[in-house]
């Protein structure tokens, strides 16, 4: 199906992979994984041939068509969302278009019109043989949560979130034979991204994904690709199983690596004490060859780091936490919330979830009194000291400050080791710390926000999406951090492992003509789901 023979991508100043040999076949539905800044994005747009590698080659069957997932939401903005989607069939799209032109202004007694015409008749057929293409287009974009009257709509009247699903649509749309995708799970609510399991799981093809979500990487997933080490290793299994495998090998490798170590030490301290000894010079000689063939390097430490989150509160809550009533807020005509009243206890850890464009972070921006509502009030209680992670949080950071003096700039009062500990608790350590934070990720600026929330100490957490942008050892630690934490926690996500590490309540919000309706569930997210029967 599709191979990669000594593959390797260098730059000036770094190496992200070498001599990389790869076999992907039919059926197999592979999960590209690794650490941010390993080359995942790179390999496999290696892959899909829009990017030439240092060297090696990336040869495809003949006859095989590839699929890449778009990245540009905004590339079809004149155009009608089913048009957008059929564009996933460039060779149909242009065909059915031109047909619909001639047939519209040409002359139709012109032998060549009707000829060409003819030509184009067999192109449809070989494309769309069951003539099902428009009806295929139409299922795709209702399962994806778009309802029939707003297909013919143009891509610029939907909001960013629903424009990714077009992109997604229109990859699946020709059912290519090599599917690749980097991180399809982005921007996608519950719902979409429980309906492209489904459909992932049906594909024929070969597929490669790229994703930080681990509940999906282990309903969709039959191999795991490994990037680490500067080479790519393959798994069969799903991402646990990928996950039992490389701890295992790691704790293999650091007993031999340990090994190693107590063997050097006891060669350099058997020649230190006999080479000056001229009766035992020939057994120093000889050890301090068997010290050189000692390859310790050889045993190469993990790209992949885990952040340590700790969130600390300063102070317990008291009785009262939070109280809102009678919330209402509407943008124009379009009422998003209305008469919304919630009361969190101090204990609460409430994964807020919906539909994208819901309302979850209009309630959010309002509960922290970023957004006034349109009716309602918002009681906080006395001893609640918050902390807020904002959905976007590039606002929040900018300019040429070092990350040290930006997180250091919110409290001057706090020792400067304590700043120093936060930062390197979310791997920037060194001198890293002193770079400046307009040169941040979008990563890395979201690993910013969850050190200023250690340092801010909060009692009580509303964080909106944090996990976007943050790779599968991040978002681990946040769910573990989040357990342990000693406060009460209000998030928004659409990660179901992280949903299912903290909450011990969820609120979800859920679509009316009239403004959200709340169903507010006192459980964990799996008692939620058998509730509803899931």
């Amino acid at each position: 199906m599709l191979q990669a023979t000594q593959l390797s991508m260098r730059y000036a100043t770094k190496k992200l992979f070498e001599n990389v040999n790869l076999k992907l076949d039919a059926h197999k539905r592979y999960g590209l994984i690794g650490a941010n800044g390993a080359g995942k994005s790179t390999f496999l747009k290696i892959l899909a041939g829009e990017i030439e590698a240092s060297s090696g080659d990336v040869s495809v069957d003949s006859g095989l068509k590839v699929g890449v997932l778009g990245q540009d939401q905004y590339a079809f903005e004149e155009f009608s969302l089913k048009d957008a989607v059929l564009m996933g069939n460039k060779v149909l799209y242009d065909a059915l278009k031109e047909k619909e032109r001639l047939y519209t202004e040409a002359d139709l007694s012109d032998d060549k019109v009707n000829a060409r015409l003819a030509e184009l008749e067999m192109i449809c057929v070989q494309e769309d043989p069951l003539y099902e293409c428009e009806v295929v287009v139409e299922k795709i974009l209702e399962d994806l949560g778009i309802p029939a009257n707003r297909h013919n709509d143009l891509m610029k009247s939907l909001p960013s979130s629903d424009k990714f699903k077009i992109l997604l649509a229109q990859v699946l749309f020709p059912k290519p034979d090599i599917l690749l995708l980097d991180e399809p799970t982005n921007n996608l609510d519950l719902n979409a991204i429980a309906w492209l399991e489904e459909n992932l799981k049906r594909h024929e093809g070969t597929m490669v994904i790229i994703s930080h979500d681990r509940h999906f990487l282990n309903a969709v997933c039959t191999h795991i690709l490994d990037l680490d080490f500067g080479t790519l290793r393959e798994f069969s299994g799903n991402y646990d199983d990928w996950y039992i495998a490389s701890t295992l090998i790691a704790k293999q490798k650091e007993a031999e690596r340990n090994k190693k170590l107590k063997e050097k030490e006891e060669l350099e301290r058997f020649i230190a004490r006999f080479s000056a000894n001229a009766s035992k010079a020939r057994q120093a000689t000889s050890r301090q060859k068997q010290l050189e063939k000692l390859d310790i390097q050889s045993i190469e430490v993990s790209s992949r780091r885990d952040p340590s989150i700790l969130f600390k509160p300063s102070r317990t809550i008291g009785n009262e936490a939070l109280e809102c009533s009678q919330i209402s807020k509407a943008y124009g005509d379009l009422a998003v919330l209305k008469n919304v009243s919630l009361k969190i206890a101090p204990k609460d850890k409430i994964a807020l979830i919906g539909p994208n464009g819901v309302g979850k972070s209009t309630l959010c921006k309002i509960l922290v009194e970023e957004m006034r509502p349109d009716s309602g009030s918002v009681k906080w209680g006395a001893t609640v000291q918050r902390g807020y992670f904002p959905q976007d949080v590039s606002e929040s950071i900018q300019g040429e400050e070092s990350l040290y003096q930006w997180l250091f700039n919110f409290n001057k009062k706090i020792e400067s080791g304590e700043v120093r500990n936060a930062l390197g608790r979310m791997l920037f350590s060194g001198a890293e710390q002193e770079k400046s934070v307009s040169a941040l990720s979008g990563g890395e600026k979201h690993r910013m926000v969850l050190s200023k929330l250690m340092l801010e100490k909060g009692n009580f957490l509303v964080l909106d999406e944090p996990t976007n942008h943050l790779d599968l050892e991040a978002i681990i630690a946040l769910g573990e951090a989040l357990y342990k934490f000693e406060g009460a926690v209000i998030c928004v996500s659409h990660d179901r492992e992280l949903i299912s590490a903290y909450a011990n309540r969820i609120i979800e919000l859920v679509p009316t003509n009239k403004g959200a309706k709340v169903i507010d569930f006192k459980g964990s997210y799996e008692e939620y789901l058998a509730s509803k029967g899931d």
